[in-house]
């Protein structure tokens, strides 16, 4: 079975408490995005992962894929499989490239092996995976709050418009972001930007994980920068980094920056 996992990015970040149980609550609206890695599950005589594309770095017993494989596995009787996996969306980008994988073998396997797996219970092992898991459950514009499992719908259109996304090459450690930063209630409520135009955006949006990032790799405020003088209606760094992305309402032209991964998108 075949599948390609999309990337996201945030639209706001907020990051409001440390909770008891060891997690951050937060704010934020999750975007898809057309950039896609590529999924294949097909039956094997033992379970493994190969990869291919970008390189993916750690122990492969590590890597989502499998975990999201395991945690079904110890609930259904499903056969080993061989996991095909071409990264394309870059590793520790802030762009959930890595979670979307995930998810796209939980709804795999549950396809594949008519499994019959409650919405409910599919929640469940996305949140076991990471925070911004049960967001490709959904993958349509989702704000999202709580560990990011809270989400409702938000009717925010970016059709037609272009994103443009910067990866430097590195990625930041989102243990040591979360370290980082002090919680605190949203500056805004993001569903308010439904009300404004985009390029009010800038004015009320922010990413509490820029401040930290930005003084660990300047570069990142560089890359910023340059993109907010480049003619974008809005400029964030998304997730916990280290991708900076812009929108424009046309394809920006004359507009050069030399860095590792530069992706040029259209919204559909």
């Amino acid at each position: 079975m075949l599948s390609f996992p999309n990337a996201k990015i945030n639209i706001g970040l907020y990051i409001t408490e440390k909770r008891t149980d060891n997690f951050h609550s937060l704010e934020t609206i999750f975007y898809p995005i057309p950039w896609c890695d590529i999924l294949e599950i097909v039956p094997s005589e033992t379970t493994l992962l190969v990869t291919s594309g970008l390189p993916v770095p750690g122990d492969p017993s590590e890597n989502l894929v499998l975990k999201a494989y395991h945690l079904v596995k110890v609930d259904y009787d499903i056969q080993p499989v061989k996991i095909n996996l071409h990264k394309q969306i870059p590793i520790g980008a802030g762009l959930g490239g890595g979670s979307s994988d995930a998810v796209s073998c939980l709804l795999n396997l549950n396809k594949q092996f008519a499994l019959n797996i409650s919405d409910e219970m599919l929640l469940q092992y996305a949140l076991k995976l990471g925070s911004d898991c049960p967001f490709f459950l959904k993958n349509t514009p989702q704000f999202a709050s709580g560990r990011g499992e809270l989400m409702h719908d938000v009717d925010i259109r970016l059709a037609g418009k272009y994103l443009l996304v910067i990866y430097p090459g590195f990625h930041i450690s989102t243990k040591a972001s979360f370290e980082n930063i002090v919680p605190k209630l949203a500056k805004f409520e993001l569903p308010k930007l439904v009300e404004l135009s985009m390029n009010q955006w800038s004015e009320f949006v922010e990413n509490d994980f820029e401040a930290f990032a930005f003084l660990q790799f300047p570069r990142l405020k560089q890359i910023k920068m340059k993109l907010m003088k480049s003619g974008a209606e809005f400029v964030l760094m998304s997730g916990s980094g280290s991708a900076i992305y812009a929108i424009y309402d046309t394809i920006p032209e004359n507009f050069e920056i030399n860095e590792p991964m530069v992706k040029l998108l259209r919204f559909s």
